[in-house]
């Protein structure tokens, strides 16, 4: 689409745009008022209003929404509504919600943008109106770097479960099966923990030299660990992550009998740990991938056993907010997409309490409605 309005984009007479301001970036898509067709579309660095100062989240916003909108065609917006990481639009005092109407406020008469008020809300309110229907009641769940989960009355989140960030919950989330990861590799290396292909993938993708990884072919790393499918020798029942090998009371294979020797688990250990200390600890999401492929590829029963707890762990963030039976829960965020390593594992869960889910792949959308929403309630 890029930056450039055609002609049939110019004969829209009024214009508004929506903003889906996260945690790794913010979009701005510009659509025509009467009908919500898009129009340009712009991006730029994270939107979080909690965690990037004022300053440089009015930066962002000014530079996403100065690439969707041509400086001809700013005179034609009508209302600007955005979905904002750390913000809300329940409470007026939210410093979230100060803090993202502050920074709007400032891009947009820096752009010369006089669209009035800008409607304000969090990210999961727009995720939740993108939705088919724009629907305005219901359950919104994200589960991507962290996890969250929302009741949306009147098209404002009225109660929260999670969303506690990397140090107190964000169970479930990319984060949270990152770290579990490398739990996972660092129980193999001290003797603790089962044999598992995420020591390999994990000390591969934070550096650890070749020669100390187990590594080797995908079920027999370097050093004859061999990790067995489900159903070979380690009978597993998906979904019950207390009977996976390596978990508290199962009995676990004899590492001494592997040559995967003691001097090379503690090198491994000796690498990993500052590798994984070097970093903030959200990084650790970026490993949920080398998860699912281990659990895809490799059948390796410590991942498939880590996705089923993370999506147990799901589960029971929807159920805090007690769903009657098949009401809505619009979903979004990389583990739950339509290739998303836990949607089938989620949707056999909710599915056994009467639920189902509607996939939206972010907020952009329902900004969209929202500004929409808001320019028929001003005229």
């Amino acid at each position: 689409m890029g930056n450039e309005l055609n002609q049939e984009c110019r004969s829209a007479s009024t214009l508004v745009i929506g903003l889906d301001a996260g945690g790794t970036r913010t979009r701005a898509v510009l659509a025509d008022a009467a009908d919500g067709r898009p129009l340009g579309e712009g991006a730029a660095g994270p939107g979080n209003a909690l965690t990037v100062p004022v300053p440089q989240l009015t930066e962002h916003l000014a530079e996403a929404v100065g690439r969707a909108v041509p400086e001809p065609d700013r005179g034609r917006v009508v209302v600007v509504a955005g979905g904002f990481a750390g913000a809300t639009g329940a409470a007026e005092d939210e410093p979230g919600r100060r803090n993202a109407l502050a920074a709007l406020t400032a891009a947009l008469r820096l752009l010369g943008i006089d669209a009035g008020p800008p409607v304000i809300g969090s990210d999961i309110e727009a995720a939740f109106a993108s939705a088919p229907g724009t629907p305005a009641e219901g359950l919104a769940l994200v589960a991507g770097t962290g996890a969250v989960a929302l009741r949306i009355t009147g098209r404002r989140g009225v109660a929260t479960v999670d969303g506690d960030g990397w140090l107190l919950g964000d169970d479930g989330s990319g984060f949270w099966i990152g770290r579990a990861a490398v739990r996972a590799a660092l129980r193999m290396a001290d003797g603790r923990g089962a044999p598992t292909v995420l020591a390999g993938a994990v000390g591969r993708e934070l550096g650890v030299p070749e020669e100390v990884l187990p590594g080797g072919p995908s079920l027999a790393p370097a050093g004859g660990v061999v990790v067995r499918p489900l159903g070979e020798d380690t009978p597993y029942e998906a979904g019950d992550a207390a009977d996976a090998p390596g978990a508290a009371g199962h009995a676990l294979p004899p590492h001494d009998e592997t040559p995967w020797s003691r001097p090379d688990r503690e090198a491994y250990r000796r690498h990993l740990l500052p590798a994984v200390m070097a970093e903030p600890p959200i990084r650790l999401a970026r490993l949920a991938p080398l998860v699912a492929e281990g659990a895809r590829a490799a059948g390796d029963a410590v991942a498939l056993a880590i996705l089923d707890e993370a999506a147990d762990r799901l589960t029971e963030t929807v159920r805090a907010l007690e769903p009657g039976p098949g009401e809505r829960i619009v979903a979004t965020g990389g583990l739950l997409g339509p290739d998303g390593p836990l949607t089938p594992r989620l949707e056999t869960r909710l599915h056994a309490l009467g639920l189902t889910l509607d996939w939206v792949p972010d907020g952009c959308r329902g900004a969209v409605a929202l500004a929409r929403l808001a320019h028929e309630g001003r005229t």
